[in-house]
Order: structure tokens, then C-alpha cells, then sequence
């Protein structure tokens, strides 16, 4: 699903193993690497793009509107950590999404199914140059996906060091990961047991 990579826009920063934060495009050939794994999604274009400095530039500034529209859309629950501290502020964030999905032009197109099965409609983005479209196309994921019905189950993960949001998928679910819930474990039992030494 497209809306998916908003998610995956996002959890390009994670917790990198070690106790720190690893950043997946952090360099231009990250980017690259980052869409041609998914060319299955974004379209034929991304199988061949290679990422320019612009495009690299634009793409994180979108990233970080994108997590700090998550934060938003997790309250009460607490942002990510990763990037608590420094998001950008709700409107900046709104309107670097707003303006980069309105980027490509789109047109809404009726179809008509000859099987009977009556009209559908589809949109079709206009041919734009890979590196101008592929920040529209993740604005679109983040629209789509903050719109839809995902968001509601959005979560930051709480384990210790952890910096990924998820789409919690049942009622208990707290971690991204099985990982981090063993770690979230492990720090909990380590600290019930350093709590009952003697002073």
C-alpha cells in the first residue's frame, strides 16, 4: 500500500543497535538505495533513480514534517524520541506536506468498466521528472495515510532507545517490534533489580 511509506519515510531514523540513532539518508546514495526497494510502489521511474542534493534536501526536510505531523497525530501519547525535542511546529509541518503533495499536478479520471461492473474513478499523476515527483509521491503517502483510517492506531514505540512510530496492531501492542519489547523487558527487570539492592 502507498501509504505505507509514510511509515517507512519515517522510520528512516531508528534506533541504530548501540544505543543511539542511526539515520538511513543521511547521504544522497541512501535515498537512492531507500527507492528503487520500493519501485514496486512509487512506480516503472524508481527502479533507475538516483538521488541528487536537492532531491536528498527535500526529501529530509519532508521527513521531518512527516514525524512531526506523527507526534501530533499520537497525542496524548508521547512522540517519538528521536526528534521530541526538535520538531517542527504543526503548521510548518502542515504546509511542507500541503505544498509538496500539491507539487505534481493530478488529474481525477471516469472509467468505465466494460464487465458490467459500472464507473471507477482514477487518478493519474502528470509526467513530472523522477526527482520533482518523488517528494509529491511521499506527501501523498503521508496525506493518504494520516487521512486514513491507520492513524488512529498510530503509536510512537516506548521501548528504551527506540525512535520508530508503527501502526499498533491489536489493543496491547506497545512496541514496534518484538525486539524492542524484550529490550523494554530486560530494562525493567535490570532496574526492579537494582532498585531491591541494599544502599
Amino acid at each position: 500500500m502507498t501509504e505505507d511509506l509514510a511509515l517507512e519515510l519515517a522510520g528512516t531514523i531508528r534506533h541504530d543497535g548501540h544505543g543511539g540513532v542511526a539515520d538511513d539518508l543521511t547521504v544522497a546514495d541512501g535515498l537512492t538505495g531507500w527507492v528503487r526497494d520500493r519501485a514496486d510502489r512509487l512506480g516503472s521511474w524508481a527502479a533507475d533513480f538516483t538521488a541528487d542534493e536537492e532531491t536528498h534536501t527535500r526529501v529530509l526536510a519532508l521527513r521531518a514534517a512527516v514525524r512531526a505531523l506523527f507526534a501530533r497525530a499520537v497525542l496524548p501519547g508521547p512522540p517519538s524520541p528521536a526528534d521530541a525535542h526538535r520538531l517542527l511546529p504543526f503548521d510548518e509541518a502542515l504546509r511542507r506536506v500541503n505544498a509538496a503533495a500539491a507539487s505534481v499536478t493530478v488529474t481525477l479520471e471516469l472509467e468505465w468498466r466494460p464487465d458490467g461492473a459500472g464507473p471507477t474513478a482514477r487518478t493519474t499523476p502528470a509526467p513530472v521528472p523522477a526527482h520533482d515527483g518523488l517528494p509529491a509521491a511521499l506527501a501523498r503517502a503521508t496525506v493518504d495515510f494520516l487521512a486514513g483510517p491507520h492513524r488512529a492506531n498510530l503509536r510512537a514505540c516506548t521501548a528504551p532507545r527506540c525512535v520508530r512510530y508503527f501502526v499498533q496492531g491489536h489493543g496491547r501492542q506497545q512496541f514496534c517490534k518484538t525486539s524492542c519489547g524484550n529490550r523494554a523487558r530486560a530494562a525493567r527487570h535490570y532496574e526492579r533489580h537494582q532498585n531491591e539492592r541494599p544502599r
